[in-house]
């Protein structure tokens, strides 16, 4: 069952394979949402300082019932933070706005504020005193991981010019249709672990009939075939739902995808719509 395997962080750390997204849920909701993700068997949640939940994900896992080393949690700094000072105050917040005692994973949610993703300041200098912010955090127990998030291959070599840590994450925006070969496979080659956010494409896969025609052929739904699809790949899905019922048919994966469909949803047309995603950097870069 996927729920149980793990991937094994450059530090040694364990990670499990399938974590449950919680953008877009709101404070209110996502307490009850983590609760019935551990219900499942979900022993990996992911927020952000960004998402504005942090306090209802850290009350989810302190009253789901299972002890606090049972549990993965990841947060990510704002993106707007680009320096030593900021990043050791953004660390602090998000410690004690979760509450929980420390952070699993902790990562720099992008090379860019979101308001400058479309200039052209990659901020590297920026990035690397926040990143030695994390490095600090890390040494003194306060985070057992750290990582990036949106980070492009240039922004990854601009850590490792200067880094006492390297990064042992980077979660980016991949799924069929949207899947970064070159950053993952650069990412691998340095023992990084690539984190798929947006796996189902916000729901915009469940209407691509060339996903529709393959998920059939295994008996199971688009969203599971796009999980799937991720681990195939060496990737650490992380499917957003509040719902129940989504939660465990996203766990529900356990069938192979065969080599030659693989490479049909390699190179299956890039989604140019995310719908009422398509306003967000990420989407529209």
């Amino acid at each position: 069952m996927i729920l149980n395997e793990t991937y094994t962080l450059s530090s040694q750390v364990k990670i499990p394979k399938l974590g449950l997204g919680t953008w877009e849920i709101s404070d209110e909701t996502v307490t009850q949402a983590v609760k019935d993700a551990v219900a499942i068997g979900y022993r990996h949640i992911d927020t952000a300082q960004g998402y504005s939940n942090e306090r209802g994900v850290g009350e989810g896992i302190r009253t789901c019932g299972l002890k606090r080393d049972e549990i993965f949690v990841t947060t990510k700094l704002d993106a707007a933070i680009k320096g030593y000072d900021e990043a050791v105050a953004g660390i602090e917040s998000s410690l004690k706005a979760l509450d929980v005692g420390y952070i699993d994973l902790m990562i720099i949610h992008a090379p860019k504020p979101w308001a400058e993703y479309d200039k052209e300041d990659r901020h590297f200098e920026g990035n690397r005193e926040t990143w030695r912010a994390l490095e600090d955090a890390y040494k003194a127990g306060k985070l057992r991981a750290i990582g990036v998030s949106n980070f492009l291959i240039e922004d990854i070599e601009n850590i490792l010019q200067s880094c006492t840590v390297k990064p042992m994450v980077n979660q980016v925006l991949t799924h069929i249709s949207n899947t970064p070969f070159d950053l993952i496979n650069y990412c691998h080659q340095k023992n990084i672990l690539v984190e798929a956010y947006s796996p189902i494409a916000h729901g915009e896969l469940l209407k691509n009939k060339e996903v529709i025609k393959i998920a059939e052929k295994y008996n199971v739904s688009a969203p599971q075939l796009a999980v799937r699809y991720c681990l195939e790949l060496g990737l650490l899905p992380l499917p957003k739902t509040a719902n129940p019922k989504n939660m465990k048919s996203n766990a529900d994966i356990d069938f192979t995808i065969s080599a030659e469909d693989m490479e049909v949803l390699k190179n299956v047309e890039k989604i140019k719509d995310y719908g009422a995603f398509s306003h967000f950097p990420v989407f529209w870069k």
